[in-house]
């Protein structure tokens, strides 16, 4: 397997490094990591003063060359009627998208600091893994520990582990 990371926006080098990282490590596959692309125009909106994610899949997916591809942005996303989204994917197909605006808040709504860099580093692996897991096939597992757990706070995501749970494993290989 071949993933696309497309950044879009000012995406610093550490978390095109982590996403990068993180895909490797459960998916054992081949990534490349594309120059940055300009924000999509049509995706703002100004009522909500967020970017629609869907403009950043189908930007991404114009981008990747085979494979699935990922979008990776620092901009704050919001899809349908929901207040956010970490990420976005669509079940078996080829694109998603991934946003570290909200995933740079501690648990108590501050934002991180130097100290728990760490931390925001493994919310941007959870979060690729599982919106690629998406592309996949994979639906939200019940196991908490699953990568792929629905998990709409930074407090459910920093609770799971990197990795696919045994089930979605088997499913995915």
């Amino acid at each position: 397997m071949h993933v696309d990371i497309v950044p879009v926006g000012d995406v610093p080098a550490a978390v095109k490094r982590e996403a990068s990282s993180g895909l490797r490590s459960v998916y054992d596959c081949d990534v490349t990591v594309h120059d940055d692309r300009p924000v999509p125009n049509d995706a703002y909106d100004s009522n909500r003063d967020q970017y629609r994610a869907e403009a950043f899949i189908e930007l991404a997916s114009h981008v990747g060359t085979s494979g699935k591809t990922i979008a990776v942005t620092t901009e704050d996303l919001f899809y349908r009627r929901r207040n956010y989204v970490f990420g976005l994917a669509y079940l078996d197909g080829n694109g998603s998208v991934v946003s570290t605006y909200r995933l740079q808040t501690t648990t108590d709504g501050g934002l991180a600091t130097n100290s728990n860099s760490e931390v925001f580093a493994d919310r941007i692996r959870k979060e690729v893994i599982h919106e690629i897991g998406h592309t996949l096939g994979l639906e939200h597992c019940d196991n908490k520990r699953c990568v792929m757990n629905f998990s709409p706070t930074v407090r459910e995501v920093d609770v799971k582990e990197q990795y696919l749970c045994g089930s979605c494993s088997r499913h995915v290989h």
